[in-house]
């Protein structure tokens, strides 16, 4: 009832679709509303998508090496005995990149949500850590003091061009992709300041700003062409969207579920 902040900026949309459901947004729709496809924009204009961004798994070249083993390529390759104490991903009472990663796995598994998450508890024998940020394990990966673990490519492919030596693969199962947005805050102090932000974020000239400062989102805007070299590292991937309408009306129910069952 009374925000600090204006704008939420960034972040996977059940997030979004979460907090519409707890009536936490102020309807607004962007200049560019009208030409973003329909997965980048909720229908009543509570947000509006700025990116695409998919779920990686990276890991660390040189542990691949001495276990040999080849980069995961299914999730079932993260139960392997190899990788007993050596995963790092994100924790979901903190992160929403741990929200998307399960949401994928409820995706791959037809959302039959014991099937989904007696994988999980599998899974979770593996786990060095729940990192706080979703981030959190990319520079441990990098550095050799965990293997490998679930993020967004934004933040695989910024630890390689930051020098670490670590490899991005994709499970043949698939893995999802969720839309990164923003959205104005109800009862936000300066709201028309934060409808100017929002119109610049979902513009193509925020947008083309991605490739030249190597942040690897797949824009929204369709005028906006995806980077070549993202683009070549996502050509044979199997990737799903998340679907937002979903994750929002299930996302407290299901972290409850991951809290109680998997995180002890």
């Amino acid at each position: 009832n009374n925000p600090r902040v204006d704008v939420l900026f960034g972040g996977p949309v059940e997030t979004f679709s979460a907090g519409v459901k707890e009536g936490i947004f102020e309807p607004y729709k962007p200049r560019a509303y009208s030409a973003l496809p329909a997965r980048f924009k909720d229908a009543d204009g509570y947000w509006v998508g700025i990116a695409d961004d998919p779920l990686v798994f990276m890991s660390n070249r040189k542990f691949l090496q001495e276990k040999g083993l080849k980069p995961p390529a299914s999730w079932y390759d993260l139960l392997d005995p190899a990788y007993k104490n050596m995963i790092q991903m994100a924790d979901a009472r903190t992160s929403g990149t741990a929200v998307t990663r399960i949401f994928s796995v409820l995706e791959v598994f037809n959302r039959d949500e014991d099937k989904a998450f007696d994988y999980l508890k599998k899974l979770r024998q593996n786990v060095q850590v729940y990192t706080k940020s979703g981030g959190g394990g990319t520079i441990p990966i990098g550095l050799g003091q965990a293997a490998t673990g679930v993020f967004f490519i934004v933040d695989a492919l910024k630890t390689q061009d930051e020098g670490y030596d670590v490899v991005v693969s994709f499970p043949k199962e698939g893995i999802g992709t969720a839309v990164e947005a923003i959205a104005l805050l109800k009862g936000a102090k300066n709201p028309e300041l934060g409808k100017r932000l929002i119109d610049w974020a979902t513009s193509p000239e925020m947008q083309k700003h991605y490739a030249p400062y190597k942040i690897n989102f797949v824009p929204a805007h369709p005028a906006v062409a995806i980077e070549p070299s993202l683009a070549a590292v996502l050509e044979d991937a199997n990737i799903f969207p998340i679907d937002s309408d979903y994750a929002g009306a299930n996302r407290k129910r299901i972290v409850d579920r991951w809290i109680r069952e998997v995180l002890p």
